[in-house]
């Protein structure tokens, strides 16, 4: 299996800010692992924004931030 990443959706998931809440105007990459496995347990919203917190949840568990801070200081908005 051949898994090829989308550029834009990891463009967008680097750059994209939490809209609301505590957290509100920090990169979804600096958001909490705590909080993050919080809103997997209350429920993703639904929408993009819900699509987005579930990936950089997969991002953390899995060790991946590195790559999204990659992305951010390669192809600053």
């Amino acid at each position: 299996m051949n898994v090829v990443p989308d550029r834009e959706k990891l463009l967008e998931l680097a750059h994209y800010r939490m809209p609301f809440g505590k957290f509100k105007g920090r990169y979804l990459v600096n958001l909490p692992e705590p909080y993050l496995i919080w809103y997997q347990q209350k429920g993703f919203p639904e929408g993009k924004l819900g699509n987005l917190l579930k990936s950089m949840l997969e991002i953390k568990v899995n060790g991946l931030e590195p790559l999204i801070r990659k992305i951010q200081k390669d192809f600053p908005r």
